[in-house]
Parts: structure tokens; sequence; C-alpha cells
């Protein structure tokens, strides 16, 4: 990897300080929203409006008008300038009609109460995170490259996007659609979601191999049992963030789910709309069946077996070839991940040197399970 990554010792663990990020707000949902005005609010407000109109055709001025004491000159004036029947009855209909055009003009008007307060946190906007500087980028991939070096080919990929985004301007940080290939165990989604922590963004992992179908995407509509919308748009909604970082776990795996009458609801035919920038930016929630904008999702893919991806995904996505992890990222991960859960220098030692000359395959979980071992082993308490 190229040393201009940069240094990074003494860097916590966390994600950017907040003022490492530059943030904007913007509007996701095609949806508007109204001040919460009732039909009798506006008709006050027009009746109000129709009696200090009239008030001032009679010459009367509105401030010696507002400070006068109620009694008989007030109850005549009161008297000429108050709507009449006639008046009320047309002020009703229209505040009744400017009710009904607010609704279709909202676009919410199919929805019930409930559904309408989950978007109602869309109200103020949703935020968009980018870094400040391409030096931000450079740090943040030099330490993911410390903490997986396997990783390299990925972690370059994502170093290019992240100072192409802030070299251009970019409203928010977005990597391209990315594959990585490769056995398991060796902490494809952990590298996706530690991206996601140190660029300060949150992340959702889907199982594609436990949720075949693309109601874990894209949702579904009304009718069903299980309708929901889908989990990230339930993510940005939740977090208020709209470039989050969703992993797709063993995309190889998903098939074809089918209807008992013979309708698709693969997810891969979910996926597909949301990984293409230009569709993604009017994407269109079966669930609340209102567009949003969610071109600013980076999507990271896993895979066993890239042979099995379905053709349409592997053609949108960069793909990255992950070999299998030799003996030395084995010591590597161990003195890491055995220093962070206090295990004894001693024992880290030990244990990376006869990884380091390991030849079998062995994944991150299996060591993550022997460290904890060891360890547990360390802390017994003294037999008396």
């Amino acid at each position: 990897m190229k040393t201009s990554w940069g240094a990074h010792a003494g860097r916590s663990n966390a994600g950017p300080d907040a003022d490492m990020l530059r943030t904007s707000t913007v509007q996701i949902a095609h949806v508007k929203f109204f001040p919460k005005q009732t039909a009798q609010d506006i008709e006050n407000r027009l009746s109000k409006t129709q009696a200090q109109l009239r008030r001032r055709a009679l010459g009367i001025d509105e401030i010696w008008f507002s400070s006068l004491e109620k009694g008989e000159e007030w109850t005549d004036i009161m008297d000429q300038t108050a709507p009449s029947r006639v008046d009320r009855e047309k002020i009703v209909r229209r505040a009744q009609r400017f009710v009904q055009l607010r609704e279709l003009a909202s676009g919410q008007s199919h929805l019930g109460h409930e559904d309408r307060k989950r978007l109602s946190s869309l109200e103020d906007g949703i935020t968009l995170t980018q870094l400040r500087t391409e030096h931000q980028a450079d740090e943040i991939a030099a330490r993911l490259h410390e903490e997986m070096p396997w990783m390299s080919r990925a972690t370059e990929i994502a170093w290019n996007a992240m100072r192409e985004s802030v070299r251009e301007g970019k409203p928010a940080l977005s990597l391209p659609p990315i594959l990585l290939d490769g056995p398991p165990g060796i902490g494809k989604s952990h590298w996706a979601r530690r991206l996601a922590t140190l660029v300060g963004t949150p992340s959702e992992l889907i199982d594609a191999a436990t949720e075949p179908a693309g109601f874990s995407i894209a949702g579904s509509q009304k009718g069903w049992s299980t309708a929901n919308p889908g989990r990230p748009l339930e993510l940005i909604l939740r977090e208020r963030v709209g470039n989050p970082f969703i992993v797709i776990d063993e995309v190889d795996k998903v098939g074809d789910v089918r209807s008992n009458k013979g309708l698709s609801f693969a997810l891969s035919n979910a996926l597909l709309p949301l990984l293409e920038p230009l569709s993604a930016r009017t994407w269109s929630c079966p669930y609340f069946r209102v567009r949003f904008d969610m071109r600013w999702i980076s999507w990271v893919l896993t895979s066993n077996n890239r042979r099995n991806v379905p053709a349409p995904l592997l053609s949108r996505c960069r793909v990255v070839d992950v070999a299998p992890l030799t003996g030395v990222h084995l010591a590597h991960f161990a003195r890491r991940e055995g220093a962070r859960r206090g295990l004894s220098d001693g024992r880290i030692e030990a244990l990376s040197q006869v990884l380091a000359r390991t030849h079998q395959n062995v994944d991150l979980r299996a060591i993550i399970k022997l460290i904890d071992g060891l360890f547990a082993r360390e802390n017994l308490p003294p037999l008396h």
C-alpha cells in the first residue's frame, strides 16, 4: 500500500470527531411538510383578516382599535366589521378547500397517522456527512490498513473514493458499490462496518443467506402481515443520516424467492435500482408509496463464491478478490485482538508465533474464540 496514507499512531479506535466532519442538511423524501393547522385555525385567521380589512376601509386605526376597551363603541365597530352569516359560510368552504389542497400537495394523503408520524422525523431534513480534507481520508485509510492489511485492495478503493469525494466538493461521502469476494471468516463485513465507524456514519448488516427475499432491502407493501419499510430506509429514519453504509453479507446465496403465484421477490431485484445513482435518486418505497433520494448510501456486498452472484449485481460493483489469510495475517490479527481483549503479552506472543507458522485455513472467528478461552484461563480464581 502507498505510504502517502500517512501516520496514525496514537489515534483512538472511534470515528472522527464532530469537528472533523462537514455536514449538510437535505430533504430526501419527495413530500411536503406544512404547519400543523386545522380548518378551524384557518377559519379564525380568515375571519380576523376580513374584519381588519373592513376596519381599514372605514378609516379605523388598527393600533387604536386594539387598545380600545370593550364597550358601546367597540361593540358598534365589531357589528360593522364582523363577518356576516354568508361570509362565514364562504370562509368555512375556503378553509376546508385549503386543507384539502394542502393535503394533496403534501404527498402524504394516502398515509395513516402512524406512518405520517414516522416520516415526520424528516421534516427538518437529514444529515449528510463528509470529511473536511483529503488528509483525513489518508489517515482513515492508513488506520484501516494497519488493522486489516489483507484487505489492502478494498482499502485502496475506499481511499481513492474518499479523496475524490472531498476533492470534488460532494455534499456526502459515499463509495461506489463494492463486492468483496473471498473465503468466509476473513473479516469482509467487519472491514465495511469498521470503515463506516472511522468515517463517522451509521451502518447496517443484512445477511442475504437468512433474508434472501428483497423485503429486507426495499420493504413490503401494506397488506402483508409483516409490512414495513426496508432496513436501509429504517436506518435513515432512525439515525437521520442519509449516507449510511449498508453491508449485504453472503450475497452469493440470494437465489430466487417466488410467491405461490410465481412473482419474484429476490433480494437482487430489490437491490438493483438502489445501486444505480440515477434510479436511487427517485427510489419508490413500496411501504410508504413515497419517493426517496437514496443515492448517497455506500453499498458493500460480500460473497464466498463470486460465480454464484447474479450477473446484474456483478456488473454494478467493483469486485475485490480477497485471498485466504496467511500465517502472517493471522499473527497480526491475534496480536491486535489479544491486546484489545486484555490477554497477557506472553500468551499473545506465544499464540502469534504458532499462528505465523500455520498453513491451515483458520478464520478470524476461531482466533477470537481461542483468545477468549485463553483470557478466561488466565483469569480463573485461585485455588485454595
